[in-house]
């Protein structure tokens, strides 16, 4: 009847009719990130804005890649004489150790697709490389950089290039069109954070001698 009252909504239709403040601000920001990280990827391809520089792009993503830092950590530490020296490159294959296993983890687990406009022509990728979130380059240069700066004695002008490597790193991800601004800024975040549980799970000849016993 016409005085009846109207049959409440079911619930998930309420949801999508008022959807919440935070899904509204997510939603635009989801939005925002994935339009400024195209109009960003001036490398992506041959035929973008500054295609010109992806070759040198890709040199940097390759400084950034785990197969040479682990390679690179693992021969010093082979090659070196001192046991402060072992120390610092056993924790440093640790921390790359621990880097990868981590991104790898979060990839699995939110599986974002790489950016549309992005080319599968990475160097030595594994399964989860088809996700983008986070940025593996990205964590590894922020996990890097504060491990050397803090373990490596340098002289200023060195130490300002090792930011300047991280940054680098970091923004050629969204020029080449491998990632999003939120993968690479996540990525940056956890890398940050995966030092510290470096440092605070330090390995040295007391805390963990066994692994000093090869050495």
């Amino acid at each position: 009847s016409s005085g009846a009252a109207a049959a409440p909504l079911p619930e998930e239709d309420c949801m999508k009719l008022n959807p919440s403040f935070v899904g509204i601000a997510l939603s635009s920001l989801l939005a925002i990130d994935l339009w400024a990280s195209k109009r960003l990827g001036v490398c992506a391809g041959e035929g973008s804005a500054w295609g010109s520089a992806r070759p040198l792009m890709k040199v940097i993503e390759v400084s950034g890649h785990g197969i040479p830092w682990l390679l690179g950590t693992f021969y010093g530490l082979c090659q070196s004489d001192s046991s402060a020296a072992r120390e610092v490159l056993l924790n440093l294959l640790f921390a790359l150790l621990l880097d990868l296993v981590m991104v790898a983890v979060v990839k699995g687990l939110v599986k974002r697709p790489r950016p549309t406009h992005n080319k599968m022509d990475m160097f030595v990728t594994i399964s989860v490389d088809k996700y983008s979130f986070p940025s593996g380059h990205a964590t590894r240069a922020a996990l890097v950089c504060r491990f050397v700066l803090r373990h490596l004695v340098l002289a200023v002008p060195l130490r300002v290039l090792v930011v300047l490597w991280a940054l680098i790193v970091s923004i050629s991800r969204v020029m080449l069109g491998r990632h999003n601004m939120t993968d690479v800024l996540f990525g940056l975040l956890l890398g940050y954070a995966l030092y510290g549980v470096v440092e605070h799970c330090w390995l040295s000849p007391v805390t963990a001698p066994a692994l000093f016993a090869l050495w």
